[in-house]
């Protein structure tokens, strides 16, 4: 796989300093892009979870 597989939020703007997301293998990868080599996969209900987890302010508390 190729960067240019890799997505950032919209949020980010042209910033360098993102979490990058992507699909490989049935699996949600996630990275921070100023530390590329380093990759959390994850299956992607979990990664649901999180994101509804996110959305619903459950995670706050750690910002």
């Amino acid at each position: 796989m190729t960067d240019k597989d890799w997505q950032k939020s919209s949020f980010s703007s042209s910033s360098d300093n993102c979490v990058e997301v992507r699909t490989a293998g049935g699996l949600v990868d996630l990275r921070e892009s100023d530390e590329g080599e380093l990759i959390l996969h994850t299956a992607t209900a979990t990664f649901a979870d999180l994101l509804d987890a996110i959305k619903a302010g459950e995670l706050d508390q750690h910002a």
